[in-house]
């Protein structure tokens, strides 16, 4: 995809405002820009996707399309995973003739070693994967620098599900089934797992909750990627099931070996939900939180109270349309995608896919980390006034040898 991408030529963004000599009362200089790599990318392995965000994930794929070279900080969960894809990368530039500094993939257990990659005057941006503490510590490193750069941080996501009344009462059985699955999928480790579900009172929510707490109790417990994780969970859950504003509806089947996660399904009220801020936070694991409003107005008032999340769901049939519509401009402000009638553990490697959201699902909300669109993170924009001709960059000669699609003068041309 990267590489179709650099061969079409639109990501280096090619802009010419031609000289007027003769405007009045200021004349005009010939004004060209086009987009550069920011320089070093350091990129930090996730703990939970060995390959999609790791070594060579999306973040070293996009840094490279932008020209820029890529430090990895191998995740200490993986390092034989790690070892062997860089070592696959290593081979690649070698094989394509380039220096062999534009990859280098380090290792160790601790933060030593990334708050140093971080702190290092080289670096000019990051790409990570993890948790919020885990974030926010490499943007403070970022930002405290003589030269601060930005992190680009997935960090944390409860992912909420709206179930609308009309299409609850209609095909309710089938999304609790559907629910179940996107919960349970590699045992909840997805940063796109669906952790709250916020649907109406009423016999429709009943049904849903009596399919979705049957089929949970049928789910085989799952091995966690990490102790780490695990504990985590365990912690998590714990905190749950000890809150006195909360319900414990269903669970998994009993864990037969180390480190599973045992699913879990509870339930709160709206009212305690907006009291409760902990409520709110990402659970890492198979758990997800009903919430049962009393009204339509507690829908939008639990929308409007979310953090930033990189998605939201609206289930909905044709009698939702009008709460839809209030939904829809609050859930533009909170999350960076909105999914109808699906669940959002999918995430399309595509031109239009959003994997970003406002703080704290990210700590850019202006960006991506899936998606062509990710290499925007590792670009700067340069304006290049009055350059003579025979040393302006290829992307900016008037005979476009490159054949790009040019912003002149106002007006696209090819």
């Amino acid at each position: 995809m990267f590489a179709e991408l650099i061969r079409e030529g639109s990501w280096l963004g090619v802009r010419v405002d031609s000289a007027i000599p003769d405007r009045k009362p200021l004349p005009r200089s010939d004004l060209r820009m086009q987009y550069i790599p920011v320089g070093p990318v350091a990129v930090f392995g996730a703990s939970n996707f060995p390959l999609a965000f790791s070594v060579a994930g999306g973040d070293t794929a996009s840094a490279f399309a932008a020209g820029a070279p890529v430090v990895v900080k191998g995740h200490p969960a993986h390092p034989g995973s790690s070892e062997l894809v860089g070592r696959a990368i290593q081979k690649a530039v070698k094989t394509c003739g380039l220096h062999e500094g534009v990859f280098s993939l380090l290792f160790g257990v601790g933060n030593e070693i990334g708050a140093s990659l971080v702190a290092d005057h080289r670096i000019k941006a990051v790409g990570f994967t993890g948790s919020r503490a885990g974030g926010t510590a490499l943007m403070d490193i970022a930002f405290r620098r003589p030269e601060p750069i930005p992190v680009y941080a997935e960090m944390s996501s409860c992912n909420p599900v709206f179930l609308l009344n009309g299409v609850l009462e209609q095909r309710g059985k089938d999304i609790a089934e559907s629910f179940v699955g996107s919960l349970t999928m590699g045992a909840g480790q997805f940063c796109t797992n669906p952790g709250l579900i916020v649907a109406r009172e009423g016999d429709a929510l009943d049904r849903f909750i009596e399919v979705a707490s049957s089929a949970l109790r049928t789910t085989e417990a799952q091995t966690m990627l990490t102790p780490g994780i695990y504990q985590s969970y365990i912690k998590a859950s714990a905190r749950m099931q000890n809150d006195a504003s909360v319900a414990e509806l269903s669970y998994g089947r009993a864990e037969n070996g180390p480190n599973q996660c045992r699913a879990r399904l509870y339930i709160t009220t709206a009212k305690n939900f907006l009291a409760n801020e902990h409520l709110s936070e990402e659970i890492f694991g198979a758990s997800s939180l009903v919430i049962s409003c009393e009204s339509d107005e507690d829908f939008e008032a639990i929308a409007e109270c979310l953090e930033g999340q990189l998605t939201a769901t609206l289930h909905m049939n044709e009698a939702d349309t009008e709460l839809a519509r209030k939904l829809v401009p609050v859930l533009e402000r909170k999350a960076g995608r909105i999914l109808f009638n699906g669940f959002p553990t999918g995430v399309e490697v595509c031109h239009a896919m959003v994997h970003g959201g406002p703080y704290p699902s990210t700590s850019d909300g202006s960006s991506t980390s899936v998606g062509s669109a990710s290499i925007q993170r590792f670009l700067r924009p340069v304006c290049y006034q009055d350059m003579p001709a025979n040393l302006l960059p290829e992307a900016l000669r008037d005979d476009n040898p490159l054949g790009l699609t040019c912003l002149v003068d106002g007006q696209l041309l090819k």
